[in-house]
This record gives C-alpha cells, structure tokens and sequence, in this order.
C-alpha cells in the first residue's frame, strides 16, 4: 500500500509543474525559431545525415565564394581586354580615314593615344595584382609608355614585356576547372609589333606623318590595314575565350545555387518545425502548465493546515 504525504504531493505537483514548463519552452523554441532544436542532440536520429550535408553545403558555399571572385576577375579582364581591342580597331579605322581624306594632320597625336590605351589594357589589375602579368603579378606586365620607347636603340618587343609564363587555373566546382590566366606578351606582341613598325615609318626618311599624304606614305599606310584586321580579329577572339569562360562560370554558379537550395531544402525537412505544429504544442504546453499550477492551488487549499485553523 502506497503511503499518500503531503510533502509526497507537493513534489509531485511541482515536478509536474517544471516538466510542463520545460514542454513549454521548448515548444516556444520552435515557434519562435521555427527549428526541432538548437544541436545535433535534438536531431540524434538523424544526426550522421544532417552532418553530412552541412559538410557538403559548407563545400557549395566555398566554391560560391571562388567563383565570385573569380567572375569579378575575369570582368576586369573582359574590359581590359575589350579596351586593347578597341584600341586596335581605332588606330586601323584613323589609318584608313587618313587614306581617305589624303591628310595625316592629326594621325601621330591619334595613334600615341590609342597606343598608350593599349597598354593600360594589358597593364589591368584586379585586386591591385597585374591580370596579364602571369605570376609576377606585382610587376609592370608593359613597361614602354610612348611609341618612341618602341624604336630606341637595342631594344627588341619582347624588352618591354615582364610578364612570366604562368597561367592561373581554377577549381569552379567537384568536377569542372577552367584556365582564367592570360598573358601580356601573348596578347600584346604582335600589337606592339605593329605600333613599332608605325613608330619606325614615321621616324625615317619618308615620316613624318603631317599634312598631305605623300606617295610613299600612302603606299605603306595601304599596306598595313591588312596587318591591323588581322590583329583586331586575334585580340577579338581572345576577348570572346575570356566570355566563354565567363558563361561556363556564370554556368556552374548557377548550378551551385540551385544544388545547394536543393540541399537545404533537405536539411529543412529535418531541422525545420511544422509551424502549426508547433503553434499547437506551444498551447497544449500552456494549457499543461495551467492545470498543474491549479492542481497545485488545490492541493494548497485541501491542506491539513487549513482544517485546523
């Protein structure tokens, strides 16, 4: 035969009392949170699964990460790039304007600026590091800053480049690298070549380039056009190999994005708390804790204490 106490009661009634309180915050957690719980303690069944994937979402938010700074570079170089080549089609387009207007008044002061836009395109930095400077990214990519520097004595093109012969690749995803390093000489050789070969016309026994054309001018500028079409077109094309990485980045961002909304989405149907789920518990809690402060006011007032006063 159970021993029924007051002091037995009381305790009974007061761990009622704390166990429905404690049902109570907890259930206020997960409204409030919309979470099953705050660790993996709550989610212990599926604590090895759950783990897993965060260690796979920290993995896709990593590569996100990569790939924004790897698209902001490779804009940089989209522009760098975009200027070199205009700077091209704008020296080749003075050239035959000259040709046809039979005058070169201002060709030299047009052709010095397009150069010097040449070489600040492939002098780009991204990050305060040189994009087309290989791996010397602190160092000048090119260093000729006027026509005249290409044509001083003992100089060759490749003089002015500093450039090495390292090309950057990157890991965009588990699976997809690409090559996101272009170098100055690469891109700028030929260029140079042909701004040196201006330079030198214009400084020998037929130059300088002013006023009316003369027979010779006229004859050479002819004959370089095709020279500068074949330049702008190869600039072109690595303009266009620089936005194809771009799109294949742009690509597998999305790609990324759309992997890890897929795994959160998994991760929420085991952390997430059905809020009208929830919102019930909260109540059921509530009404709980009321009935056991009642039972407890009743169990106050039934006391051996009360009779005999």
């Amino acid at each position: 035969m159970n021993r029924v106490s007051t002091t037995g009661n009381y305790s009974a009634v007061l761990a009622n009392i704390q166990s429905a309180q404690q049902r109570q915050m907890e259930a206020g957690n997960r409204v409030a949170t919309q979470k099953k719980g705050a660790d993996l303690k709550a989610f212990s069944r599926s604590a090895e699964m759950l783990t897993a994937m965060k260690s796979i979402d920290a993995r896709l938010s990593g590569y996100l990460e990569q790939n924004k700074l790897i698209t902001d570079k490779l804009t940089t170089q989209d522009f760098a790039l975009s200027q070199v080549s205009n700077s091209a089609a704008s020296t080749r387009e003075t050239i035959a304007q000259a040709l046809a207007s039979g005058r070169a008044d201002t060709l030299i002061q047009d052709v010095q600026g397009f150069f010097r836009n040449a070489v600040d395109g492939l002098n780009a930095r991204y990050g305060g590091k040189y994009v087309f400077a290989g791996g010397q990214i602190d160092t000048l990519p090119v260093s000729a800053t006027a026509l005249s520097d290409l044509t001083a004595p003992a100089t060759v093109i490749s003089d002015f480049f500093h450039n090495d012969q390292f090309i950057t690749d990157a890991k965009v995803d588990d699976s997809t690298t690409v090559t996101t390093g272009l170098l100055a000489d690469k891109l700028g050789t030929d260029l140079m070549t042909a701004f040196k070969d201006f330079q030198t016309f214009q400084e020998g026994v037929d130059g300088p380039f002013q006023g009316n054309l003369t027979d010779n001018q006229r004859i050479y500028l002819e004959g370089i056009l095709t020279t500068w079409d074949t330049i702008g077109k190869d600039l072109i094309n690595n303009t266009a190999k620089n936005g194809m990485v771009q799109t294949r980045v742009t690509s597998v961002k999305n790609d990324l994005n759309n992997r890890q909304n897929s795994l959160a989405g998994m991760i929420g149907d085991i952390t997430d708390a059905d809020p009208a789920e929830a919102a019930t518990a909260l109540q059921q809690a509530g009404v709980a804790v009321q009935a056991a402060a009642q039972v407890f006011l009743s169990l106050q007032n039934s006391s051996l204490l009360n009779v005999l006063r």
